[in-house]
């Protein structure tokens, strides 16, 4: 079902855990299977002025897939520009662990929205210019993570009333 390499990054998973001395987060989580994945990312300029994902780091709760894709969407992102790390997508995310099951394809989407967050967030706390793309993104994100609130609202309002 998974490939050696998905495996590997599930097993020894790299990058994983909470980022100190972070520039910007990105959050998403997927309502259908419940995985949500927080992404950090420290931002640095090099010698040419370019803002560089430095450091980067992640916290995820999921499946095989899910950790496996977080582990590689940070292993691609990291020393890379912002420019270059937007343009990382899920199917270059599922590329690198050899591929996914057509199930967990979804697991690569979260991995490189997770990062197209974290850049916005970025970008946006610094004034910079946001590309069109990724604020399109960003809009179908912001989308989804509200529907995700809704349903989980109604959720603790159930359960603050049974208590």
């Amino acid at each position: 079902m998974y490939t050696e390499k998905v495996i590997e990054h599930f097993r020894s998973p790299h990058n994983m855990g909470k980022l100190e001395d972070y520039s910007a987060i990105g959050k998403v989580g997927n309502i259908v299977c419940g995985d949500v994945m927080w992404l950090y990312i420290k931002i640095e300029q090099d010698d040419a002025g370019n803002d560089i994902v430095a450091d980067i780091s992640w916290e995820t709760f999921g499946c095989t897939a899910a950790i496996a894709t977080s582990s590689m969407v940070s292993d691609l992102a990291k020393g890379r520009t912002i420019a270059e790390a937007i343009r990382l997508t899920n199917r270059d995310v599922a590329d690198e662990l050899g591929g996914l099951p057509p199930v967990k394809m979804h697991c690569s989407a979260l991995a490189a929205d997770a990062l197209n967050e974290a850049i916005y967030a970025y970008l946006s706390q610094e004034g910079k210019e946001i590309p069109d793309a990724l604020l399109k993104r960003h809009e179908r994100i912001a989308k989804e993570v509200a529907t995700l609130e809704k349903r989980y609202e109604a959720f603790a309002d159930k359960k603050s009333e049974s208590e």
